[in-house]
């Protein structure tokens, strides 16, 4: 299976168009905070990441057993490289925020 091009949508929930246009103008080695919602139960939080944009790729997942394509999840994940030196990557979700810094 082919990943779809960078801005469609995947078997989650689509990325706002605000999102899309900054992932599509991402350059490797630009700094990049992101933000991400952690809920456990009730209670919600924001995680925030900060590094160099490296690159920018779906995750194909699968369900076990022969299954038809319509069931695999396809997820767009992003790669940075945080200021610690440490490889890092995200599955993004609607309620992820990605912002360039200067």
């Amino acid at each position: 299976m082919n990943p779809p091009p960078v801005g469609t949508q995947s078997s989650t929930r689509r990325p706002s168009p605000a999102l899309q246009a900054i992932l599509q103008g991402l350059k490797p080695g630009q700094k990049i905070r992101v933000t991400q919602q952690v809920r456990v139960g009730r209670q919600v939080w924001p995680a925030v990441a900060v590094g160099e944009f490296r690159d920018l790729n779906y995750l194909a997942t699968g369900v076990t057993g022969d299954r038809v394509p319509q069931d695999d999840i396809v997820v767009a994940t992003l790669h940075f490289k945080k200021e610690n030196g440490e490889l890092s990557s995200v599955a993004l979700d609607e309620n992820s925020k990605v912002e360039v810094m200067s």
